[in-house]
């Protein structure tokens, strides 16, 4: 029984020991650079001024890239009724568009 709680422990070292040297081998990322600032707030549109800000936009396409995750957006008020807010720098990014 000791032999095995010996063997679980060398183990054991040599996974921590693998760790260490992974974490120290990997170079760390820079930290993103915020795009917004104080004096730039976040403009949010709803799904209908989403298509009309954009020709060939329906309301619809909007709800799909949203329930996709493509673009950035939050849902103001609770659960699935909640007001759909898209960002529209997101949307502009998505699509192509310079703002």
């Amino acid at each position: 029984m000791t032999f095995e709680f010996n063997r679980k422990k060398q183990i054991i070292s040599q996974v921590v020991l693998l760790l260490e040297q992974l974490i120290e081998s990997q170079s760390p990322e820079p930290a993103p650079q915020s795009v917004l600032t104080e004096t730039q707030p976040v403009e949010m549109l709803t799904v209908k001024e989403c298509a009309a800000l954009v020709n060939g936009l329906s309301e619809n396409t909007v709800r799909q890239l949203v329930a996709q995750g493509k673009i950035a957006y939050v849902r103001a008020g609770s659960g699935v009724r909640g007001k759909i807010l898209v960002s529209k720098a997101s949307l502009l990014e998505y699509l192509g568009i310079a703002s």
